[in-house]
């Protein structure tokens, strides 16, 4: 008996086994191979810069491709539904296409638009947003604004952020290749103002003299990991942030005095400690080394302290406040688009959800002494409902999340709070078309959609949008 079930359960495995065979041997193949070369007509830019086209229906994403190009690519990776693709020749140039300034562009992941013209870049960042809206939000009709463009596209970035590594005894600084933890070497990066390049030739120096080692993440072996440098725009104030694998850095007092010798202005010297295997930078742990704990700088008339762990955005003023409002700032950072409000408004109120951003804007309110200004520190998903919950009708919600965008819990106690307007900036055109048809399909009109170029030659594009009830 046992060994008939044992020859029938054999019997079965070796039918579902022919079966599968089969139907893997009837399944179509794909119709590209890994290597293959297409010729690809490149009809638009892709959300992170890379022209797009399509070969026998397929989608193929080519870096360094341009919208209106006749291109030839090979695959390099075929992926479920879309290929990624190399570019090999381009066969019919963009009348847009230019020389980039930067030695190492191509190498270099840090910004993905130097090869096309300004006007162009403008134009292809407001299509961006369009083509999200009306793709993903399913948004019709929906007028989108020129994109404000940048006075100065080079040397502009006030904060930088260089990753170091070391291999083959050479030391390396700079920005990670293209979709890889490479480390590609920069000496003069052409987006980040030289004061931050000029602080990372005195690390690189301070490295090489000392023999600190650089951190490698797979072997979890060295010291230094980061590097960061934030100007202050209006003040000149310097801060340098050195992130690190462990507690303790020998020769940092010699660091900051090359530093100091070498560029007026460094106020400010921190440690950051990240112990951790992570993609993420910064770790928990920050110390000061020398100067202050922060910078000072100022938007308009307002001053503001920013540390190593703030985030710091300038916005377009939507809100159109005549003086009788309670605002609301969700994911508020440093407080500076809740004290602008505050100017303005009767009341704002700002919740973060990172410990340091609100200290700070504690400290930027007393410093401008703005008294109907209040910070509260938690996560907005959480806090929004109990505050909703709690009866709180505010007239102005402003919106300035993460890449991720707003959790639907936030949205939920938007909708049910019912404010007149709701500014939303944000820096994914992807996660704003989700959130604006949430509102949208719950009686928020959108008025206003406003691009705003503030990383030129890069493929991030900031969006404010004014909305209605």
């Amino acid at each position: 008996m046992a060994e008939t079930i044992k020859n029938k359960k054999a019997n079965k495995n070796q039918s579902e086994s022919i079966r599968k065979k089969e139907v893997l041997k009837a399944a179509p193949a794909f119709p590209v191979q890994k290597g293959q070369e297409m010729e690809l007509e490149i009809t638009g830019l892709g959300s992170t810069g890379e022209g797009v086209g399509r070969f026998r229906d397929i989608a193929v994403f080519v870096p360094g491709a341009l919208t209106g190009e006749k291109v030839r690519a090979s695959a390099a990776f075929i992926k479920k539904n879309f290929i990624i693709g190399k570019l090999q020749e381009i066969i019919t140039p963009s009348p847009h296409r230019i020389a980039p300034a930067c030695p190492v562009y191509e190498a270099c992941g840090g910004c993905q638009l130097q090869h096309l013209s300004y006007e162009a870049e403008l134009e292809e960042k407001r299509m961006q947003v369009k083509a999200a809206l009306e793709r993903i939000g399913h948004l019709r009709d929906i007028s989108v604004m020129p994109t404000i463009g940048s006075e100065h596209p080079f040397y502009y970035r006030n904060k930088m952020q260089f990753p170091v590594a070391g291999g083959k005894g050479r030391l390396q600084i700079g920005c990670f290749a293209l979709n890889t933890h490479r480390v590609i070497d920069v000496t003069d990066c052409c987006i980040q103002k030289q004061k931050n390049n000029e602080i990372a030739a005195v690390v690189r120096d301070w490295m090489k003299q000392y023999k600190i080692l650089p951190y490698d993440e797979d072997k979890g072996t060295g010291l230094i990991r980061h590097i960061m440098g934030r100007v202050g725009v209006h003040t000149g104030e310097i801060m340098v942030c050195l992130v690190t694998a462990r507690d303790t850095v020998p020769r940092l007092k010699e660091l900051v005095k090359m530093l100091k010798t070498a560029i007026p202005g460094v106020k400010s010297v921190v440690q950051n400690v990240n112990k951790r295997s992570t993609n993420v930078i910064l770790g928990e742990k920050t110390r000061l080394i020398a100067g202050e704990p922060t910078i000072k700088d100022k938007i308009g008339s307002l001053k503001f302290n920013i540390s190593a762990q703030s985030f710091f955005q300038v916005t377009l003023d939507f809100a159109e406040l005549k003086g009788t409002e309670t605002v609301v700032d969700l994911y508020c950072g440093t407080g500076t688009i809740t004290l602008f409000m505050a100017q303005k408004a009767k009341r704002a109120l700002g919740i973060e959800i990172v410990p340091s951003a609100i200290r700070d804007a504690k400290k930027n309110a007393v410093a401008n002494r703005i008294e109907n200004a209040d910070f509260l520190l938690g996560d907005a998903a959480e806090e929004m409902p109990k505050l909703a919950a709690g009866g709180l009708r505010p007239d102005v919600v402003i919106l300035d999340p993460p890449r991720a965008g707003c959790e639907e819990r936030v949205l939920e106690a938007i909708v049910k709070v019912k404010p007149g307007r709701v500014v939303y900036v944000s820096c994914n055109p992807a996660t704003l078309a989700r959130d604006l048809a949430y509102l949208y399909e719950r009686g928020f009109k959108i008025e206003k959609v406003q691009p705003c170029d503030m990383f030129s030659r890069t493929h991030h594009v900031e969006t404010v949008v004014k909305l209605t009830r």
